[in-house]
């Protein structure tokens, strides 16, 4: 598997980390903490045969700007860099792809620029909080799995945490998130590593809390395929469905044998959808 190219873009908002891989068009994959690095990312790698794609570190994450003020860690300021990435690639517009917290991401960036999007592509995301009212969500106090990944992600917050038990508690909190999590090891066969921005996930728990955007998706104007796994124990399906609802020109993809990670748990349906969404 060949790896990343570095680029460090300078825009009007600061210099950002951005790693490149593919050809065809553009298309922007990011996720809200996630610290990316030359290996890559297995979402994003699932568009490289088929684009350009810029997988980009935000504030506070690789080389990327520091946050100077807090506030610049919150999600439209997150799209705000975005746009000024884009502007400096010379891009008129470029796709984007978002897995999870990146979804969320994407729906906001739909919300105020989709003139800049060609489309939008949200893998199990929400269009508002999802843990309060879910008790099918593994981060509502009532999931049995509550109290454990609580634990991993504090654990995995920690800088000075050993790389190995990081490895292992990185493992086993993915593993709660796969419908058969026996096939881990084939799923998860590469070389790629990433981290997870304390800093970022932090900014992030707090402003979850008032996250609610459902009244403004009716502004999306870009073709958007909303996909999601029947199990999601993350973003439910609950909340795929609502965004279908409401963000006009939208598609819904369910896939039945998947919970968080369809892009790799029915990996060749996952390409054909949106194959057939691209062409469309």
């Amino acid at each position: 598997m060949t790896h990343w190219s570095r680029n460090l873009i300078s825009t009007s908002r600061g210099n950002f980390e951005v790693f490149v891989k593919g050809r065809g068009e553009p298309l922007c994959v990011t996720h809200h903490y996630s610290e990316f690095n030359e290996t890559g990312d297995y979402f994003a790698e699932t568009f490289t045969k088929t684009h350009k794609v810029f997988l980009v570190n935000l504030r506070e994450t690789g080389s990327s700007e520091k946050a100077s003020e807090s506030y610049q860690l919150s999600m439209l300021e997150t799209v705000f860099d975005l746009e000024s990435i884009r502007e400096s690639l010379g891009f008129k517009q470029w796709g984007f792809a978002g897995h999870s917290t990146g979804g969320m991401l994407g729906i906001i960036y739909g919300i105020y620029y989709s003139s800049s999007l060609r489309y939008n592509i949200n893998v199990g995301a929400a269009a508002r909080e999802y843990m309060t009212f879910s008790t099918d969500c593994i981060y509502n106090r009532n999931h049995p799995q509550y109290n454990r990944m609580q634990e991993l992600n504090e654990t995995l917050k920690r800088a000075d945490l050993p790389q190995e038990i990081r490895n292992e508690q990185a493992i086993e909190r993915t593993k709660m998130s796969l419908y058969d999590p026996n096939r881990y090891p084939e799923m998860f066969s590469l070389n790629i590593t990433k981290k997870m921005s304390g800093i970022r996930m932090n900014y992030f728990n707090r402003e979850l809390q008032i996250y609610d955007v459902t009244r403004k998706l009716k502004f999306i104007t870009t073709p958007t395929l909303i996909l999601c796994g029947k199990h999601d124990v993350q973003c439910p399906l609950q909340y795929s469905v609502e965004m279908n609802e409401l963000i006009p020109h939208s598609k819904l993809v369910i896939f039945n044998e998947s919970n968080h990670y369809p892009f790799l748990e029915e990996k060749e349906l996952f390409s054909k959808k949106i194959e057939f969404f691209l062409q469309e």
